[in-house]
């Protein structure tokens, strides 16, 4: 079982994207976690409509803070973006995916960047295997 820690500021919009689609791609060997630096406490409802049209219910999930999740060594942390505000976790391998914010974009260019972080949870998810 590998598990991979997702971490953006406020952990509403691209490290819960990311957590989905590993969740949706990754199968029963792989354990998902995902956080914020400064978690905003709610999910983006852009986020949450973005993923409805692939089929996955980001109702599910929590904004989370880095205090929320367990205090382990994972096997993988992937920053977005969030540079100096990504404090350091605990990690085998760590990956910094210099991700655009989309909490402020119209919705196709929302959609631009859930189809960016789609293609890099593949790509990690392939290394990985």
């Amino acid at each position: 079982m590998k598990n991979i820690l997702f971490v953006c500021i406020e952990n509403s919009n691209r490290s819960q994207m990311a957590q989905a689609f590993a969740n949706m791609l990754g199968g029963k060997n792989i354990d998902t976690f995902s956080a914020g630096s400064k978690p905003s406490g709610v999910i983006n409802p852009k986020a949450i409509a973005s993923m409805k049209k692939l089929g996955y219910d980001l109702t599910t999930h929590d904004s989370k803070s880095l205090d929320d999740i367990p205090d382990i060594e994972y096997d993988y942390v992937v920053t977005m973006g969030c540079g100096d505000a990504c404090p350091w976790v605990k990690a085998k391998h760590r990956e910094d995916w210099n991700i655009p914010d989309p909490r402020n974009m119209e919705p196709e260019e929302f959609n631009k960047v859930r189809d960016l972080i789609r293609e890099k949870v593949i790509a990690l998810l392939e290394m990985i295997k």
